[in-house]
């Protein structure tokens, strides 16, 4: 394309942008220094209007061209909650691809919510990151349109729920992982072995009780509903159903938990009955946080890449927002697990 020629045509794109943007303004009955403070985050900016607004930008289908874009030196990364070893290590990976790219992690808690707050999409886009990743996290269709039409790629990281076809993701491979844990206990002879999960709303802990199911019907050992139990991923709950499934009178001698954390509160219910780890129970987690080499007895677990998947989930948000035309749009990538074993796991007695 000749210089005159690729003149020509930026014109045309700026005055069809234009034309667009004036287009949104007048059906918003709003001036256009309006619609441009919507599409920069700016706060001062009735609720209504700026609702107004971000509809009539996504029935345009709107997006803000990456060249306007002047991005903020950042990464988000957004988790539903931080209260674990299991979140510093996510941090660590993300840390470590973003310090590559001269970049700074931002940090974001949704207080348990599985979806982050209106509030919080604002201020990110008021920041235009390079990206955005969320932990054990999803977005709503407002909230993926607003980052959308600002030209800021997201993606999910250990998804709690069905992202989508159209959201990039990265996982571990937790059905795989729940089975090999599982096998593993019968493997030893173990006949009666009981779960703790982790929350049903969350696709991970269905598909570590899915594994640990298919476990047990392969090998043709009855599922005993008595010796699930719904946990919510922390130690307490761990310590607290541990108690019921070791108090019953035809206790398992087995456990798998749904992650490392349940594990430690089992061990610390095990203690308490005086039982013994591995002599009367043998105990399997998963996700193989550094703590689980130093307890006592050293934990057997699955062992989740957790640092791995962030970086991988880093690299691909910075890919996105390159505008890498080797990197699909919608990228799921499920990274393997491994069961690791050491000293918390044993026959059952007198086998």
């Amino acid at each position: 394309m000749t210089p005159p020629e690729r003149a020509q045509t930026q014109t045309a794109r700026r005055s069809a942008q234009t034309a667009t943007l004036a287009e949104i303004a007048r059906e918003a009955g709003v001036s256009a220094p309006t619609v441009s403070k919507v599409l920069n985050g700016r706060a001062d900016v009735a609720p209504a209007t700026r609702n107004r607004v971000e509809e009539l930008l996504r029935a345009h289908g709107y997006r803000r061209r990456r060249a306007e874009s002047t991005r903020s030196p950042l990464v988000d990364l957004v988790f539903h909650e931080m209260e674990s070893a299991w979140a510093l290590e996510v941090i660590r990976g993300v840390e470590n691809v973003a310090r590559d790219a001269g970049l700074s992690v931002v940090l974001s808690e949704s207080a348990g919510r599985l979806t982050p707050g209106r509030s919080w999409a604002d201020q990110v886009a008021a920041r235009r990151p390079h990206g955005v990743i969320l932990v054990l996290s999803e977005l709503d269709e407002s909230q993926r349109a607003l980052l959308t039409s600002r030209s800021i790629p997201f993606v999910v990281m250990d998804p709690a729920g069905d992202p989508g076809s159209d959201v990039p993701s990265i996982g571990a491979t937790n059905w795989q992982g729940g089975l090999a844990a599982t096998r593993h206990l019968v493997d030893l002879g173990h006949r009666r072995i009981g779960a703790i999960t982790g929350p049903s709303r969350m696709m991970c802990s269905r598909a570590r009780i899915d594994g640990y199911r298919a476990a047990l019907e392969t090998a043709g050992v009855p599922v005993d509903p008595a010796l699930i139990r719904n946990g919510d991923f922390h130690h307490e709950s761990g310590y607290r159903l541990g108690l019921e499934l070791l108090r019953r009178p035809d206790r398992p001698t087995a456990v798998f938990a749904g992650n490392d954390l349940q594990a430690l509160g089992l061990y610390e219910a095990a203690r308490e009955l005086g039982l013994r780890v591995p002599e009367d129970l043998s105990v399997v987690g998963f996700d193989d946080l550094p703590v689980a080499r130093w307890v006592g007895p050293p934990l057997t677990t699955v062992r989740q890449p957790l640092t791995e998947m962030a970086e991988a989930a880093a690299r691909l948000v910075l890919e996105l927002g390159r505008g890498d035309e080797t990197t699909p749009a919608a990228t799921r990538v499920e990274l393997a697990t491994s069961l690791v074993v050491r000293s918390s796991t044993a026959a059952p007695a007198g086998s």
